[in-house]
């Protein structure tokens, strides 16, 4: 058995979104080798517990009067994971996000082999404030944020 999820450091600028002002990392590592970034941002995005989904259908429902986004879920896209578009591959990570009059969001989910034969998955958030209503919208959602992407890391890779 291993540990959950831990807040990590990340610093800015972030290559996935060099113009973020606001960015946070949470880390889990999983007895699981051979994980891409593509298979863990699936499991991630597919173990989002019950109170997840519900709390982000309330969230789109309060945002649509504000013409703001939500992502769309495309199962059979594979440019699409959970919700979100994904914007860029690399060899040890992927990109997922939306860009939006208030704010640009990017999840980055990296992936480390480490020397014990783990895997070290980390997803980090990284967000550019366009305004004041931005701000506020990430002041807002970040206490949520701050128990969301722990949980669902711990649902995806927990044992």
């Amino acid at each position: 058995m291993h540990n959950g999820a831990t807040t990590s450091s990340v610093k800015l600028p972030h290559p996935a979104l060099p113009d973020a002002d606001w960015v946070d990392s949470f880390t889990i590592t999983s007895p699981q080798t051979g994980i891409t970034p593509d298979i863990a941002a699936r499991k991630i995005m597919e173990s989002r517990p019950g109170w997840v989904v519900r709390l982000m259908q309330f969230r789109d429902m309060v945002v649509r009067p504000f013409g703001l986004k939500s992502g769309v879920p495309d199962p059979q896209n594979a440019d699409v994971i959970g919700i979100f578009p994904v914007i860029a591959r690399a060899k040890n990570s992927i990109t997922l996000g939306l860009d939006d009059r208030h704010i640009d969001f990017r999840l980055i989910i990296e992936i480390e082999e480490t020397a014990n034969n783990q895997t070290k998955i980390q997803a980090i958030t990284a967000v550019k404030r366009h305004n004041m209503f931005g701000r506020a919208y990430l002041a807002t959602i970040t206490p949520f944020h701050n128990r969301i992407v722990p949980a669902m890391l711990n649902a995806a890779y927990r044992t």
